[in-house]
């Protein structure tokens, strides 16, 4: 893979960066989604969220050394940053080359990204010597199959279920060792249960159902539109255990979690919500929760 960021630790591990499903911020709230993998002596974002580079900074990692980013697909809370998180790099030193995998589009969102920055960007090269940053970052279109396979990491895409965008994928990312699976946003969908076979670790996205209406009403949508998006494109929580299960992972992480904010909504309720199908080690997701990876137990099967 790219040039790896320097973590401090040679464990391998996964850091939860952003878990709130939706562009949104809300005082005192949770960011969008991002995430930091560190596997097999590569790091890599998956997503790129509101806050990823200030994210990755509180993880202790050195952004100059930014490895390959992935994008799940082209919702805002999930490439919004992907600019503002290479800029920011570029100003933090960077000098390697970065790949950017992901869906057809994003070359054009990068272009105009370039082009927006063009003023800062040409100045800071001519004032401050930095390398021309347009030239750092090649954007490779993400599609199912094999999307890489270097030094001893494989990965894997997956197109999910999430209308109305076709082009939404489930990342797998795998060593000898350990794989870790990203469902990306999506609807309860089977095949993602083979796809995630024997994972040492499903980060799924999840949707508390019970919240829905109160989160329409608090948003003010007049008419069924959102509604009718959060239930064909998301995953209850409790199916996300059941994909979990039938994957038979080793641990599961719930995350892009809808609504992150309601305050009826607790911990305990994700927690039960959760285990209607699964029985195994249960990570409900917050902002800066990192999982080691270290291998300890055997895949859980439900119930």
């Amino acid at each position: 893979m790219q040039a790896q960021m320097h973590t401090g630790d040679d464990g391998d591990w996964v850091a939860l960066l952003g878990v709130k499903g939706g562009p949104a911020i809300y005082p005192g709230g949770q960011l969008p989604t991002s995430h930091l993998l560190r596997l097999g002596g590569c790091s890599m974002v998956i997503d790129c969220g509101s806050g990823v580079a200030a994210g990755i900074a509180r993880q202790g990692v050195a952004l100059k050394t930014l490895g390959d980013i992935f994008i799940t697909h082209l919702h805002s809370d999930h490439y919004l940053d992907l600019g503002p998180l290479l800029h920011t790099a570029w100003t933090a030193g960077l000098k390697h080359r970065v790949r950017v995998f992901a869906p057809a589009g994003t070359d054009l969102y990068w272009q105009h990204f370039l082009a927006a920055m063009a003023f800062d960007i040409e100045t800071r090269i001519a004032d401050e010597g930095r390398p021309d940053l347009a030239g750092l970052v090649d954007v490779v279109t993400l599609d199912e199959g094999l999307v890489c396979e270097e030094g001893g990491l494989k990965v894997s895409a997956m197109r999910n279920v999430h209308p109305p965008i076709a082009d939404s994928f489930a990342l797998r990312f795998e060593t000898q060792a350990a794989s870790v699976v990203f469902s990306g946003d999506t609807a309860f969908h089977p095949p993602l249960a083979d796809f995630a076979r024997g994972a040492r670790l499903l980060v799924h996205e999840a949707m508390y159902v019970e919240g829905i209406e109160r989160l329409i009403a608090r948003l003010g949508h007049a008419d069924e539109r959102l509604r009718r998006h959060m239930f064909a494109s998301h995953t209850p929580v409790e199916e996300a255990g059941r994909i979990a299960a039938m994957a038979g992972a080793e641990e599961l992480a719930i995350n892009h979690l809808i609504p992150v904010d309601d305050p009826l909504i607790t911990l305990e309720d994700w927690e039960r919500a959760a285990r209607t199908h699964w029985t195994g080690p249960l990570h409900v997701g917050h902002d800066g929760l990192r999982i080691a990876l270290a291998r300890s137990r055997v895949g859980h099967e439900g119930h």
